[in-house]
């Protein structure tokens, strides 16, 4: 810690027991070797400093009452005492105490004026120079750590409104920014009903008109047309539920049928994304734990979209002919997952600039549920794509 820090540590409104003690052993080595050439200290300066260093520490947390026990200490020390000068350090120091600490500078000041008149009836009688002598020392018994106190307090209270005007400029940021995540989400979700949704429901409604109209139709054509209808429909209540979370995500955050999908229904939606990847022509060996179905809806929508995403992922990039293995095994109540391909498909066409947003995608998701994805080439050509989702009790911590 520099000398700064160390300085702002001792003045410190909760380290008044420290000071108050190194005062006390800074005393006490005053009546142990006292100035040089001086007389040794007698009893009655050695109660007077005994009782002041006592009640010093004792009422080090009562700035106000170790003031009027200090000054009266003093006042009981100057008829008794040639040196007076332990009680009145006392005094002024349980001054400075006060002034750091006092919420009314009234009282300071009143605080102030009793010490200073009892300093000054040691100079009470004395000739003019000795009177002047004492006014001098006056100034140092009571200006010094009046004005000491007042600056240690008004740097406080400069620190406080310091700190007061960074936290309320950090709120209002974090508020400009929500502001204009909240318009972005705006402008998608009016670009994802306008644009996409509509292209994609006239997509739906050309097929099924098509397979109502094309008379003879050969099944596995006819399969084709049903599996890009239902998939199609779902992309359109996909899409549906995601320009709601977009417009408003605080009114769609208790309603799981927007947000999440119901637990018992995840496997069969890992194995619809299975099928799907292998209508594609790829061959996809699926490892799917039972347990899966028990987990939270919120995890389970992850596992879905992980799925679906690095399935597709292994059909851009890997080709129709790779070999895909999907993993999701249950362990402690976190949930292991992972896709990885042999990578044995054709080079893919490089993506334009601006695309690709998969696995950034893929990594946001499970990182706001506390886990950590890892994505990176395997031995040989192929593509390793693995997270944990930690259990719900994980995530808090």
């Amino acid at each position: 810690m520099t000398p700064v820090g160390w300085v702002g540590r001792l003045f410190d409104a909760r380290d008044s027991f420290a000071r108050m003690l190194l005062l006390d052993l800074a005393g006490l080595g005053y009546l142990i070797f006292g100035p040089l050439g001086g007389d040794r200290p007698g009893i009655t300066q050695w109660v007077l400093a005994v009782i002041a260093f006592s009640l010093g520490l004792v009422l080090h947390r009562r700035p106000l009452v170790n003031l009027v026990v200090q000054t009266a200490l003093l006042a009981v020390a100057i008829p008794l005492l040639d040196d007076v000068t332990i009680n009145q350090v006392g005094a002024s120091w349980a001054l400075l105490e006060l002034t750091m600490r006092a919420t009314s500078t009234r009282t300071v000041w009143l605080a102030a004026t009793g010490v200073a008149a009892v300093a000054l009836t040691n100079s009470i009688g004395e000739p003019l120079p000795r009177f002047l002598s004492g006014v001098v020392g006056l100034l140092l018994e009571v200006g010094v750590p009046l004005l000491l106190g007042l600056v240690v307090r008004t740097t406080r209270e400069l620190t406080a409104q310091a700190q007061q005007r960074a936290a309320e400029e950090q709120r209002r940021r974090e508020s400009e920014a929500r502001a204009a995540r909240a318009d972005e989400r705006s402008a998608i979700a009016r670009e994802l009903h306008d644009v996409v949704a509509h292209h994609v429901a006239s997509m739906v409604l050309r097929v099924g008109v098509a397979r109502h109209v094309i008379t003879d139709l050969d099944p596995r054509v006819d399969a084709v047309f049903g599996d890009v209808h239902a998939t199609g429909t779902a992309a359109l209540a996909d899409l549906r539920r995601l320009v709601a979370v977009l417009r408003d995500p605080d009114a769609v955050r208790g309603d799981a049928a927007l947000t999440a999908i119901e637990p018992s229904a995840l496997p069969a939606a890992l194995s619809a994304a299975v099928d799907r990847a292998r209508q594609a022509g790829i061959t996809v060996e699926a490892d799917i734990d039972p347990a899966i179905g028990a987990i939270d809806a919120v995890r389970g929508l992850a596992v879905l979209r992980l799925t679906q995403e690095a399935l597709t992922n292994v059909a851009r990039h890997a080709g129709p002919s790779a070999v895909a293995r999907l993993t999701v095994r249950m362990r402690d109540g976190a949930v292991h997952w992972e896709v990885v391909d042999d990578g044995r498909g054709p080079v893919p066409a490089p993506v334009p600039a601006g695309g690709g947003h998969g696995i950034p995608g893929m990594r946001e998701r499970v990182e706001v549920l506390g886990g950590r994805l890892a994505a990176g080439p395997v031995e040989g050509t192929g593509w390793r794509v693995r997270t944990v989702l930690p259990a719900a009790s994980e995530e808090v911590s």
